[in-house]
């Protein structure tokens, strides 16, 4: 299929070497407005019959060739179709080996019927809204949905830089080829399925944390690594707070390279343990604001995604104070989302009584059996509200795939033995390749978590939490034998701010 090629830029001077590159090789150019891409294309096919079949790529998408445009044509007029897009996890090829189809008749529609920004700089969303969402499914089993071949940051450059190298004929190389040599790069997913619920723990990497780490916190390299590859490979939220030491400024720095907005960063306030016990709701805001300009300072931003309580107590203490200022500054644009970090089921409870709770953090386990009660409750907030829970503490801090048993006597737990004999023996009845593989699994069984809290001192503990995520959660048989003859921890056990230092 021959197809006339036209370059539509904007006629910002920003634009002037690039629209000077294109016709110096022979191609049209036409320019127009910055913010109206819509009718910059609309503008630059006036020649055009309405029944043209209009191809839209954007430049930052280099992988399509002539070979995917003409099975996309094929099927967008045997199909009789308005609209068709080849794009991410619905077609089963990566997000940049993008493509939209279209008659030039429903573009023009379109800018006569719209003055919406978003519809006039994206193109197609009024025309999508009118004839529905169509993809290009003939590779959708090729299941590359979850990678990433567009350029929208350096590191994206990089990448795509790499799958060109040494290609001796770069421009007739073959799409699929390129699509194939994503994988192994860096930053690209490392699991089979995007790994969505898998919430990254930051603390690992801002301070000493754990009762079984032995490896200390990472380099700042190493922290980007792990953080942008558990971004590259579906975790949706990365989980930080005021009081992980270094954690907020080594995920600001990470994210700073236009990773930004490609995972929800969640913080927590200060403990606000300065503040004083009688203080003046001024003086308690001054405190609250604080802590939370610290928190975007160092992650680089001027909003929060999402802000949580360090302390439950912090919703009635000071007379309510905090979280009247944090419902302020949710309502002016500084927070998302505002939720609590709780400690107890007695914590749990109060905060899914509050109306202005989004999101909940719980630590939860597969020797944890304070909750159960609750989980009816969990499901109303969720269903009535959309309150989204995520579970830390799935390995207690390390202790459950801690094989010393004086870790778990400091712990508080008098016959560490038989805890972690149980542990390894339901492992390997259940047919999982380590007790923390099983721990996690526990966790995804359960449909009320919408995230686990995953920290992580390398990126080979991430390759492997991430091949853990690729499995299913535990049967529903296999989470009964687990609850019915698990060991009885104490209360103390399942606390580590009780456990002996």
């Amino acid at each position: 299929m021959g197809c006339d090629i036209l370059v539509a830029t904007s006629d910002e001077p920003t634009d002037d070497c690039l629209a000077d590159t294109v016709e110096n090789a022979g191609i049209r150019c036409f320019r127009g407005e910055l913010d109206n891409t819509l009718a910059r294309i609309v503008f630059a096919l006036a020649d055009y019959e309405d029944d043209t079949c209009v191809f839209r790529l954007t430049s930052d998408n280099v992988i399509p060739d002539g070979q995917l445009l003409d099975e996309l044509y094929d099927e967008f007029i045997d199909q009789k179709l308005d609209y068709l897009c080849c794009n991410g996890e619905p077609s089963g090829l990566p997000y940049g080996v993008s493509a939209e189809v279209t008659w030039l008749k429903h573009l023009r529609t379109a800018l006569d019927s719209t003055s919406e920004p978003h519809d006039l700089e994206h193109v197609t969303p009024w025309v999508r809204r009118q004839f529905g969402d169509m993809y290009f499914q003939r590779y959708r089993e090729l299941g590359k949905g979850h990678f990433r071949a567009t350029v929208d940051c350096y590191d994206d450059y990089v990448a795509v830089q790499q799958i060109f190298r040494d290609l001796p004929d770069p421009i007739n190389h073959s799409w699929m080829d390129l699509v194939k040599r994503l994988e192994g790069a860096r930053f690209q997913p490392v699991g089979r399925r995007p790994c969505s619920r898998l919430v990254v723990g930051t603390a690992q990497l801002g301070m000493n944390y754990g009762i079984a780490n032995t490896a200390g916190m990472p380099s700042p390299g190493t922290a980007e690594a792990i953080l942008k590859t558990a971004i590259g490979s579906g975790s949706g939220y990365l989980d930080t707070a005021r009081a992980y030491g270094h954690s907020e400024d080594v995920v600001g720095r990470a994210l700073a390279s236009g990773w930004k907005g490609r995972a929800q960063i969640i913080t927590k306030l200060s403990p606000l343990a300065e503040c004083p016990e009688k203080a003046s709701p001024e003086v308690v805001r001054a405190f609250v604001e604080s802590s939370i300009f610290h928190s975007m300072s160092c992650l680089r931003t001027n909003r929060l995604d999402a802000l949580l309580l360090h302390r439950a107590s912090h919703l009635s203490d000071w007379d309510g104070a905090v979280w009247s200022c944090l419902c302020e500054m949710k309502s002016q644009g500084t927070i998302d989302t505002l939720g609590v970090s709780v400690q107890s089921p007695e914590e749990l409870a109060e905060s899914l009584s509050v109306p202005e709770v989004g999101l909940i953090q719980m630590p939860f386990h597969i020797l944890d059996w304070r909750w159960d009660y609750l989980f009816e409750k969990i499901e109303e907030a969720r269903a009535n509200r959309g309150v989204v829970i995520h579970v830390r503490s799935s390995l207690l801090q390390g202790l459950l795939v801690s094989e010393k048993p004086a870790l778990w006597r400091q712990a508080g737990e008098p016959e560490p033995e038989l805890c972690i004999q149980w542990l390894n023996d339901t492992a390997r009845q259940l047919e999982c390749g380590s007790v923390s593989e099983l721990c996690i699994r526990y966790c995804l069984a359960k449909e009320w978590i919408d995230g686990v809290v995953i920290g992580m001192e390398s990126p080979a503990q991430l390759k492997q939490n991430i091949a853990v995520f690729d499995k299913s959660g535990l049967e529903p048989d296999q989470v009964r034998l687990i609850e019915q003859h698990r060991p009885l921890l104490a209360e103390r056990t399942l606390d580590p701010s009780r456990w002996s230092k």
